[in-house]
């Protein structure tokens, strides 16, 4: 008997992580980023289109395991990660991630693909997008506190995106320090490796934090922010993790993502639920005001949201002809009769 061999509608596109890095480096790291910033950039404005909710968490003592869900009517997507901040002691990444996309017609995935590498990207795309609308426009320097496994990835971002030019780097282990100084060391940005958080913000325009701890930190303390600087708030993410002192968010115009995820696990969980913030995709949209002077102090509290996941999938997606980096997976089942599952089976035997 001859085994059926598997129709085109079975195969479903992979991107592993040996494909994302061919991808990414065919086309060029800080290119990938600002492509990616375009394609969320692309999908905030038509923000009122997707399906929305906080994404769906498993809490433990050691992290988090999350699912992260939208649709634009047309296409599904969800994104797979988690977050243990333990790994990098166990020699584990903090963060993994996988994600999908499928046709909402007929339910079938269209793409599955790695986004450890991807999520890394998309945030710091993210960030890029919203300092577009909220740094001051002149920002040439950048405080990067927190130099793990995002920080060359946001360097890039600010670089190509905004156009900064000196990055001044911090963490409390200097070893990490030294990493993201090395990697960043032919990329054109004047590197200034710091002692203190206090001296990596003297002087920067942007202060991004990127810490890991799953705990209330305080990263930033209120006497180091300045009339004018923008804040890209990138590393708390769930219940508990914060990076900034509450008084800090007083003084700051906030905005989210999403307010009913945010509210939950951003930096604005230390403030009333009923604590005025605004939505970047009305900012973008030109529904409401970014920056409007130049003593203002923003804060981007960004807690990463399904749809930007989404755009970096059909980023990825929209790639694979052009680069040729993918497989083909047989993942769907595909009986000649969709009635005779068990048939197929059988023949196969």
């Amino acid at each position: 008997m001859t085994k059926p061999t598997p129709s085109k509608l079975a195969m479903v596109p992979f991107v592993s992580v040996d494909d994302m890095m061919k991808i990414v480096n065919t086309i060029g790291p800080a290119r990938v980023i600002a492509d990616i910033a375009d394609y969320i950039e692309a999908d905030f404005l038509r923000w009122e289109q997707f399906d929305k909710t906080p994404r769906v968490a498993a809490h433990s003592d050691e992290g988090v395991i999350e699912l992260m869900p939208t649709s634009d009517g047309e296409t599904y997507g969800f994104k797979y990660v988690n977050g243990h901040p333990a790994n990098m002691s166990r020699g584990f990444q903090t963060v993994t991630a996988f994600g999908v996309l499928a046709r909402v017609d007929n339910g079938y995935p269209i793409l599955l693909s790695e986004m450890t590498v991807l999520t890394a990207l998309r945030t710091a795309a993210t960030s890029a997008v919203a300092a577009k609308y909220l740094a001051p426009k002149t920002s040439k320097t950048m405080a990067m506190i927190g130099n793990g496994a995002q920080c060359e990835f946001q360097a890039l971002a600010f670089q190509e995106v905004i156009g900064i030019d000196t990055v001044r780097l911090y963490d409390i282990d200097a070893v990490a320090t030294q990493k993201a100084a090395k990697n960043l060391s032919e990329t054109g940005l004047n590197i200034v490796v710091c002692s203190s958080a206090q001296e990596a913000v003297t002087g920067a325009d942007i202060i991004t934090t990127c810490t890991a701890d799953k705990q209330y930190a305080t990263i930033l303390t209120d006497n180091m922010v300045g009339a004018g600087q923008h804040i890209n708030a990138i590393g708390g993410d769930c219940p508990g993790k914060t990076e900034l002192h509450r008084d800090i968010l007083l003084r700051s115009d906030i905005f989210v993502e999403y307010p009913p995820q945010t509210r939950i696990e951003g930096e604005i969980q230390q403030l009333n639920p009923d604590h005025p913030v605004t939505e970047l995709w009305k900012v973008i949209a030109g529904k409401s005001e970014g920056r409007k002077d130049a003593a203002q102090i923003t804060l981007f509290d960004s807690v990463g949201f399904a749809t930007e996941d989404f755009s970096a999938l059909r980023y990825v997606r929209d790639q694979l002809d052009r680069t040729g980096h993918y497989s083909l997976l047989d993942m769907l089942a595909d009986p000649d009769d969709p009635r005779d599952l068990f048939g197929m089976l059988r023949r196969a035997g």
